[in-house]
């Protein structure tokens, strides 16, 4: 099947899934993938981009006269995951309408080219160590348009397979897409060592901070940590206006993709205003996250409803239906135990190795800490790599809750873990002696992440019917991107207060709730849905 419109589409039929739509179905998976992958390193790039930046002597346009003033650096540094998170999982919202809207084939070839935005600002602005605050809190924002990228991807994804195929298709969807931020903290170390694009991407930063094996005084070309994913970008944008489909069965009013590309880029508008507002608030109004993040929820919603076009608010109403139904509300809270806990300790994972191995009780740094840009990229990796077998192994037992309760059991018991190392490390001479037990227990919880995500999802098509499932999946998924919003916030707390444990503590008691509501509405016998 050619051209970018399916009218016909019934892959419940054994003999169309044979003859013509496995074909079709797969070749839109195949090019989905490796655009949702670009999508997510982007988005992702600021956990690890922060690391270098600090032991480039950024400034952020501020002071750096005292121990005071550098405090007030890191901790804004800690501040742009948590942005770029806020926005990715803000932009998740229209997102998870929007194939509806515009059609999938539409929609991920023009938000796979805006992420030249974020990755060309962010080639330009790293160039220069006193680029102020401001501009990077603004590219932050920008880069997530790749974290709400998944939402349309997933949404659109689903549609073409059928029911007994969603566990795999999703989970490979997804999996390798989320391999974009395991791809992003091996490429990073490697593109920034050398002056991969010549003189016009801007010279080399002299480092003030000795970063492994590398001493103080040796240059490192930040920027091109923005700059590679450019040509990679303008082939995934081109490959999926080509080759991808719009399908008519995911759209509730196939009208309005007449004007299918004004009408994504007003919606991705929408959530990116609610974004924007959301990091105001956050850093320079100074508001708690508690606060910041129901309110540009709403915020979001309320934007879409009533400040869209007449067709567009009516093809919103008829999926905004998915809020009175009760289950859409239960997977929402475990897809945010599975996809935001991956997502979230993604974004920390550098700077907290950092943070807990790289300085000394005294404040020193620690001579024989870990490097954070040879191993952050291994728990994303795992996490990534794993969650096509969560889908897989859900539909061999046939049962998506089953597998969401092993894995949730393997996260309390891994986070609680990870959390006594670091109590032992961040008070220890030799912080390095419990480096192996914490980093093997951390990559037990990505494993148990990447595990509930696949299964989790897998869940979704078996409640919903296929006109609810695709928005589902996207709201599902756009809450719990806000993992990526949080968690870096807590654990910068936590780390402010000395006691970055505890931010594992609460986490795992969330785990915990979550537990019993997978078995009450799914995983005991008797509760009426088998998924």
């Amino acid at each position: 099947m050619r051209g970018p419109e399916l009218n016909e589409w019934n892959v419940e039929d054994p003999e169309f899934w044979k003859v013509s739509g496995r074909r079709t179905a797969f070749r839109n998976l195949w090019i989905s993938i490796p655009a949702l992958l670009q999508a997510f390193a982007v988005w992702i790039m600021w956990g690890m981009i922060i690391v270098q930046m600090k032991k480039l002597g950024f400034t952020l346009g501020l002071p750096h006269e005292s121990a005071e003033d550098l405090k007030r650096c890191n901790e804004l540094l800690w501040t742009l995951p948590a942005i770029a998170g806020l926005s990715g999982a803000t932009l998740r919202i229209p997102h998870s309408f929007v194939v509806a809207i515009g059609g999938g084939r539409n929609v991920v070839a023009l938000s796979t080219a805006l992420l030249l935005i974020p990755a060309i600002g962010s080639g330009l602005a790293l160039r220069d160590i006193h680029t102020p605050y401001a501009i990077f809190a603004v590219l932050a924002v920008l880069s997530g348009f790749g974290g709400g990228n998944f939402a349309s991807s997933m949404s659109n994804i689903s549609g073409f397979f059928p029911k007994r195929m969603q566990g795999l298709a999703l989970g490979l969807n997804a999996g390798l897409g989320n391999l974009g931020v395991s791809v992003m903290q091996g490429l990073i170390p490697a593109v920034i060592s050398v002056a991969a694009f010549g003189a016009a991407a801007g010279a080399g930063l002299p480092l003030v901070e000795a970063d492994g094996s590398k001493p103080a005084g040796t240059l490192v070309y930040i920027q091109n940590a923005g700059w590679v994913w450019v040509p990679f970008l303008i082939a995934s944008a081109a490959a999926a206006a080509w080759g991808m489909n719009n399908l008519a069965v995911t759209s509730s009013d196939p009208e309005t993709r007449k004007g299918a590309w004004p009408a994504i880029l007003l919606l991705i508008a929408e959530g990116l205003a609610a974004a924007s507002i959301g990091a105001y608030l956050l850093t320079a109004l100074k508001i708690n996250m508690w606060i910041v993040l129901p309110l540009t929820i709403v915020l979001t919603l309320l934007i879409m409803k009533y400040l869209s076009p007449g067709r567009i608010r009516a093809s919103l109403s008829k999926q905004f239906a998915i809020f009175t139904k009760k289950h859409n509300w239960v997977m929402t809270v475990l897809y945010v135990m599975t996809f935001g806990s991956f997502i979230g300790y993604s974004a920390s994972f550098p700077k907290l190795i950092q943070d807990v191995f790289g300085y000394l009780p005294d404040g020193s740094v620690n001579p024989n800490a870990p490097d954070p840009m040879r191993w952050a990229f291994l728990g994303p990796l795992v996490g990534a790599a794993i969650r096509p077998l969560g889908g897989w192994v859900s539909d061999r037992v046939g049962s998506g809750s089953r597998v969401t309760a092993w894995s949730t059991i393997t996260q309390v018991l891994a986070a609680l873990g990870v959390a006594y190392f670091i109590s032992q490390a961040r008070a220890a001479a030799t912080p390095e002696v419990y480096w192996t037990p914490f980093f093997a227990l951390f990559m037990v919880l990505f494993v148990a992440t990447g595990v509930g995500n696949g299964s989790t999802f897998r869940s979704i098509p078996y409640i919903f019917p296929k006109d609810q499932a695709g928005p589902v999946l996207g709201w599902t998924s756009a809450i719990a991107a806000y993992g990526a919003f949080m968690i870096p916030i807590i654990f910068g707390q936590q780390i402010k207060t000395g006691y970055p444990e505890r931010a594992l503590y609460g986490f795992t008691a969330y785990y915990v709730v979550c537990l019993a509501l997978n078995w009450y509405y799914y995983d005991r016998k008797g509760s009426g849905i088998r998924c």
